[in-house]
């Protein structure tokens, strides 16, 4: 798919369901006893993967347009599925349901893509084998198809090495079924709380003081309606864009903005960037706005610390920022993004170096000096969602032509990306 440089972009969207708490829903919801109702679903790849677990393992789930309903069995209701479980490309999917099947007492195989398939699944093998987990690595190399078989689960104090939403939420979930009385996972800084929230508002006894969240064994679930609001990682490519094309100015309506995961807002603002918060208020437990950004002269900043688990998906757009900023941004403690869907940090530095940006590459993240004007090339996606919504925005400011290879990928997490891009284009 090919972009040119555009006039301006203006006008107004909403940006799909949050990702993260799309998938949420839908698992809480099996767990829950009754029936859920999940309002801005995300229709894409990752979340029906999702789906597809759980019907496989008896859960009825009706999927309209207008609205998921998970009709739940109770946190002992999931039966043994016939087939080896599916979870595409969702890292999300694999972890975190890896921690509800430690759990159950039938055995079950996870596998994936790909990509999955070389993606660490030490980080969860390690604490669910601790809580008496029965899981491996199929291949033993640390990677799916992941095997697991019934086990008695005991509760523990995990310390994880990592801050990962993904990896405390897989031990919290393990932690419902665990004897022994509470579990808690204590990180080195805090990352997406979306799972203590979700559980929180299904009516299990979480709670959090600092970095460490806490479960208390069997909770009984209440199926609940769940309004998602748009997923602020889609919403960030519309908000570089706006920032990056002289002239813009765009509303991007209902955005989740957890102070958890709005790392990419206090970045745009320590860089320059005019964007305004209207119309504060909850959607289904999370935080939300209305987003006004206006075209801004940017400048480089130091990204780094605490802020990197609040936006690690957003690097790679950021970076695309960066190269637009004048002066020199410095992205430290990213290297979480080499083990993504695929290695961002180096397809961006080797990406955003053809397109004629001074950019180095660093151990754990990447210094970009910015200012000068990006030239259009080809871009392979190397089929990462993230890189190829990112490049497509850089096309939109970049002299001459950039076309994104195996651009499909976007289906991941926001099929509808480049129609929403196009409507905004003034040309």
């Amino acid at each position: 798919m090919q972009f040119q440089k555009v006039r301006s972009l203006r006008g107004e969207l909403t940006v799909p369901g949050d990702k993260s708490i799309s998938h949420r829903a839908v698992m809480f919801g099996s767990l829950a006893e009754g029936t859920t109702e999940i309002t801005n679903f995300l229709q894409g790849a990752d979340c029906l993967s999702t789906i597809a677990c759980f019907r496989h393992m008896g859960i009825e789930i009706e999927n309209t347009t207008e609205r998921i309903l998970v009709h739940g069995k109770g946190l002992h209701g999931l039966r043994k599925p016939d087939c080896i479980l599916d979870v595409g490309n969702s890292g999300t999917t694999t972890r975190l349901i890896s921690g509800i099947l430690a759990g159950q007492d039938f055995e079950v195989s996870l596998t994936g893509d790909d990509s999955i398939q070389s993606r660490p699944m030490g980080r969860i093998i390690r604490p669910l084998s601790e809580m008496g987990a029965n899981i491996e690595s199929v291949k033993g190399n640390g990677c799916a198809p992941l095997r697991i078989c019934p086990g008695k689960l005991h509760a523990i104090r995990y310390n994880s090495p990592v801050a990962s939403a993904q990896v405390k939420s897989c031990v919290l979930l393990a932690g419902m079924y665990a004897s022994g009385g509470e579990t808690s996972v204590t990180e080195p800084s805090l990352s997406r709380n979306h799972t203590e929230l979700m559980l929180s508002y299904f009516g299990a006894d979480v709670s959090s003081a600092g970095t460490t969240a806490v479960i208390q064994p069997e909770p009984r679930l209440t199926a609940q309606k769940v309004e998602v609001p748009g997923d602020i990682s889609s919403a960030a490519y519309f908000i570089a864009a706006a920032l990056m094309v002289p002239g813009s100015e765009i509303l991007i309506r209902n955005v989740g903005i957890n102070p958890t995961r709005d790392g990419i807002l206090r970045v745009v603002r320590a860089m320059g960037g005019r964007i305004e918060l209207l119309n504060e208020r909850k959607m289904g437990g999370e935080p939300a706005a209305d987003l006004l950004v206006r075209h801004s002269a940017l400048h480089g900043t130091v990204v780094e610390g605490d802020l990197i688990p609040t936006l690690i998906d957003e690097i790679p757009i950021i970076a695309i920022l960066a190269a637009c900023a004048d002066g020199t941004t410095v992205i430290r403690n990213a290297e979480e993004l080499k083990v993504k869907e695929s290695n961002r940090l180096d397809i961006m530095v080797t990406e955003l170096a053809r397109m004629g940006v001074d950019i180095e590459g660093t151990d754990d993240g990447m210094i970009i000096r910015g200012g000068r004007p990006l030239q259009g090339t080809a871009v392979d996606s190397r089929l990462d969602h993230r890189i190829a919504m990112s490049f497509a925005v850089a096309g939109l400011a970049a002299e001459g032509t950039t076309e994104v290879l195996r651009a499909d990928c976007v289906d991941i997490s926001y099929p509808g990306f480049y129609r929403d891009l196009e409507s905004l284009i003034v040309r």
